[in-house]
């Protein structure tokens, strides 16, 4: 029997590319990516094997490319996808309550329920950009979530909270890894959500995130350190809402 490859936990400068070929094999009921005949399997031992052919391709599409870059190095951010599978198939079904937990610990003090003083520019961009989402949260899944000015604590309904937690109990195992990605890196429950359960695009949600950080340099000017997270939070949105809908396709 040959041996399973696992993902390597890499250091920060990465490893040494070690395969030639990555493919997809039908396998276990759904399609396994093997690299050099040999199938990868994720830390806890888990094969690396997706319902979807679709996503099985995009994995190895990503393990095909990783490390192809001179001195043919490559490093977990190399692998997305396979990190979002990761969660799906290990994370959440041996966690799925502490998943769940803080999850909604976000909805307790989501992003979008603190404004700026009612006087400020700032305040009128959130209450255009952001007003909208928590109006949808509120129609959509029935969670009427608070407002507050300034950063002083608020407490959320607890209703509002319980219509919340039924969403997460009724999301996929691929939703809720998703979510996992979306939601700490948009520090918003509600943008999060969105994410994962309409078309928006990843561009329009990280600019919803970052009204604060816009407004910073629209009055002192662009800052590359600002503008290099927001790429990368665009990036990383993006490839979760990928990874969805290549997870969701028939």
């Amino acid at each position: 029997m040959t041996e399973a490859i696992k993902p390597p936990v890499a250091a920060p400068a990465g490893r040494k590319r070690f395969w030639k070929q990555a493919h997809v094999v039908p396998e276990a009921g759904g399609y396994t990516v093997q690299l050099d005949g040999r199938p990868v399997r994720l830390p806890g031992r888990t094969l690396l094997n997706v319902e979807s052919r679709a996503l099985a391709e995009a994995l190895a599409a990503e393990w095909q490319e990783a490390g192809q870059q001179v001195g043919g190095m490559f490093r977990p951010e190399d692998l997305p996808l396979t990190g979002i599978a990761g969660s799906m198939l290990e994370r959440i079904p041996a966690e799925r309550d502490g998943v769940l937990e803080s999850l909604l610990a976000y909805a307790g003090s989501d992003l979008l329920c603190y404004r700026a003083e009612s006087w400020s520019p700032l305040a009128r961009m959130q209450q255009e950009q952001w007003d909208r989402w928590l109006t949808w949260c509120r129609e959509a899944w029935g969670a009427d979530l608070h407002v507050s000015e300034g950063l002083m604590p608020i407490t959320q309904p607890p209703e509002a909270l319980a219509h919340l937690r039924q969403v997460l109990e009724q999301a996929s195992p691929a939703e809720l890894a998703v979510m996992g990605v979306t939601v700490p890196a948009l520090g918003s429950f509600v943008l999060g959500l969105a994410a994962a359960k309409t078309d928006v695009s990843a561009e329009e949600l990280a600019a919803c995130a970052t009204l604060d950080e816009q407004a910073q340099m629209k009055q002192w000017g662009e800052d590359a350190e600002i503008t290099d997270r927001i790429a990368a939070l665009v990036r990383d949105v993006s490839d979760a809402k990928r990874f969805l809908t290549l997870a969701q396709a028939a």
